[in-house]
């Protein structure tokens, strides 16, 4: 007969995420993982089947928790014209928020993509699948504000809104002020084009 689980799965991934998020799943320690999480190492494995299970888990939940809620408004049908402003300045004001894992950390999944872990083929496409999900929010919100350009130019846009959105995640650790500066220069691209 199995053990009964005592805890709560959400808050033990909230807690595990935060962890990794500000450490990367390399330098998460398992003594970090066990603190925050006030479960044992054999607690762990036995609900997770790993760390890099715990780690798909935590994933999972930031996608769920803190990526899809911000990309909402560009994801909605209709999207307004102004969502697109509404999510660079929001990200904006996270990213310069002190002392919050977005300002200190800046992206859980684009830290990722950079790191060891980023090598394995699920971890890689989870991360392909992320940037894919924003480049399309993104150009929802493009084509939303700017309907009177042409496709292609809308397409531009939004890979170029798309990558001053990454280079903001990746600066923001050591150079806020950079990655607030990203997110203008993506404002001003789609203010130009009004």
């Amino acid at each position: 007969m199995g053990r009964t689980q005592s805890f709560d799965t959400d808050q033990v991934v909230r807690a595990a995420r935060s962890v990794f998020w500000a450490q990367g799943f390399e330098a998460a320690a398992l003594p970090d993982l066990e603190r925050a999480t006030g479960l044992s190492r054999s607690s762990i494995y036995h609900a997770f089947g790993s760390k890099r299970g715990l780690f798909g888990a935590a994933v999972n939940s930031y996608l769920v928790e803190v990526v899809r809620p911000r990309l909402a408004p560009l994801m909605a049908d209709p999207v307004r014209p102004d969502a697109l402003e509404d999510y660079l300045t929001g990200l904006r004001a996270a990213l310069l928020r002190a002392d919050t894992l977005p300002a200190s950390s800046g992206c859980l999944l684009v830290n990722t993509a950079g790191a060891p872990i980023g090598q394995d083929d699920e971890v890689a496409r989870i991360v392909a699948d992320y940037r894919a999900e924003l480049r399309a929010g993104l150009g929802r919100g493009v084509r939303a504000r700017l309907p009177q350009l042409s496709g292609a130019e809308q397409d531009t846009l939004a890979n170029a809104c798309t990558g001053l959105v990454v280079a903001a995640f990746a600066l923001v650790r050591v150079d806020p002020a950079q990655a607030a500066g990203a997110l203008d220069t993506a404002r001003a691209l789609i203010a130009a084009r009004e």
